[in-house]
């Protein structure tokens, strides 16, 4: 049965260059047996029908100057940097326990509720996929969040988180790319939680001394999937302004985002949401083609916040005594299984094999027409795509797009290792997927990278990626 589904999918992709063969033997069998003669009657033909000449030409000119002003600008991704932490910024399960079992010595007070608190965020932490080397903020290192001694959360060390995670993360791009910062055009930094004024998109500008007339763009409020938001952002503007190169930053702050309180639909995100950033580089410069490790194919928006239970789903909010956290409602898993499911469906059509197409579509019809009780078919997107970056939301959030899309635990295996070797780190996450696969060797000249990134509102985003070449690590790879 394998074997005869693979046959077909070869048949139906390469149909039209197996009639082609049949009708270049035809033309041929007919060009060798023109004589002298017979050429002499074509040129003929055409020196006195110049007029009927002339208006093809001029509309085949006509048209080919059309498409190729009209056309996409192509965007290349040059390189991109993933920050590393410092190692003193490990954390480990053992250096929370004693974390907080110094507090408890210290404040000589453990209400009741907070004990309940402590059982409920080790067991989340037990199942959450995270593994013993993941990063956290400076700032949390004197206390532990689910105590009532709260953490250092000023502005000051908020600022001070931040600029150590974008500074290293742009530090080792320029370093990587040799890009002259006066040559950047576009800058766009997204950070859900902590946008301070002036903007950090404003602060990036004042630290590198970036030109005056940059477009400048912070994106806030936009959840883990804002990075790739940010890159639709970029390659729209990069439709429009020529010949420059644009400076994505994506990252998120734990200092001003920790979670001091007792309910448990934010203590979750305490659990999950680690230290991390990346700094990217596109250019539309037709020169840097040689150079990038990859070119941008699709993006794909899909916003389902218009429906109430979607909007409310991931949710900033002050608990029963005033403390601020983000919620995670129970309703989570169906609201991003529903943003998935539009999201590929507008994905598949851009990316999949006619193949997948034409099965797709004998199944909708059967279904609608025919048989209601018939499974809707599941695109085998390992047809179109061969390397997958699932945003690491949590083990379940894995889980659910393995199982939603068919995929075998090597295509998750990007995803999985993230999420024990860093954590969640919001909208940088796919970065640290992509520089894994690069690190394991795997991409290969022509091989396709889909990153898929789920955030709050509700959002699920798609980006896909082609290699241009044998993609090797970057120097000063987090892995």
């Amino acid at each position: 049965m394998a074997n005869v589904k693979l046959l077909y999918h070869y048949l139906i992709t390469h149909f039209f260059k197996l009639c082609l063969v049949p009708l270049l033997a035809l033309v041929a069998i007919k060009a060798s047996s023109l004589n002298h003669e017979d050429i002499q009657n074509i040129w003929f033909y055409l020196q006195h029908n110049i007029v009927t000449l002339t208006i093809l030409s001029a509309v085949l000119t006509f048209g080919s100057a059309i498409y190729f002003v009209t056309r996409p600008r192509p965007v290349y991704l040059v390189d991109y940097s993933c920050h590393l932490p410092p190692p003193h910024q490990k954390v480990t399960v053992q250096k929370i326990v004693d974390n907080i079992n110094k507090i408890r010595e210290l404040s000589k007070r453990l209400i009741v509720a907070e004990e309940h608190s402590l059982d409920f965020f080790f067991r989340i932490l037990e199942r959450s996929g995270l593994g013993e080397e993941t990063y956290c903020c400076e700032s949390h290192f004197h206390s532990y969040a689910l105590l009532n001694i709260p953490p250092l959360q000023t502005m000051a060390a908020a600022r001070e988180e931040t600029e150590q995670v974008i500074f290293d993360a742009i530090d080792n791009l320029l370093a990587n790319t040799k890009v002259n910062t006066r040559d950047i055009g576009i800058i766009i930094v997204n950070s859900s939680v902590f946008n301070p004024t002036p903007s950090l998109s404003a602060m990036v500008v004042n630290k590198y001394k970036l030109r005056s007339n940059i477009k400048s763009f912070n994106l806030g409020g936009m959840g883990c999937s804002a990075g790739v938001i940010a890159i639709d952002l970029a390659k729209d503007l990069l439709q429009v302004h020529k010949n420059t190169y644009a400076l994505v930053v994506s990252t998120e702050n734990l200092s001003r985002s920790m979670y001091i309180g007792d309910n448990r639909s934010m203590v979750v995100t305490n659990s999950l949401f680690r230290v991390g950033g990346a700094a990217i580089l596109l250019s539309n410069k037709s020169g840097d083609r040689r150079r990038s490790k990859y070119k941008l194919l699709h993006t794909v928006r899909t916003h389902t916040g218009a429906d109430d239970k979607s909007f409310r789903c991931v949710q900033q909010e002050d608990d029963e005594t005033g403390k601020t956290g983000v919620s995670l409602s129970k309703d989570l898993t169906t609201v991003a299984s529903k943003a998935i499911t539009k999201n590929i469906a507008t994905l598949g059509p851009l990316v999949l094999p006619v193949s997948e197409k034409i099965l797709f579509l004998r199944t909708y019809i059967h279904k609608k027409f025919f048989d209601n009780n018939v499974k809707h078919y599941v695109p085998d997107f390992k047809k179109a795509i061969d390397h997958f970056c699932i945003h690491p939301g949590g083990r379940a959030v894995i889980d659910e797009l393995q199982k939603e899309l068919g995929l075998l635990p090597i295509d998750v295996e990007p995803s999985r290792s993230t999420l024990h070797r860093f954590g969640n780190t919001s909208s940088s996450s796919i970065w640290y997927e992509l520089a894994y696969t690069e690190a394991k060797g795997r991409i290969k000249k022509g091989n396709k990278a889909w990153q898929i990134a789920l955030g709050a509102g509700f959002k699920c985003n798609s980006a896909v990626w082609v290699a241009l070449r044998n993609v090797k690590p970057s120097v000063n790879s987090p892995w």
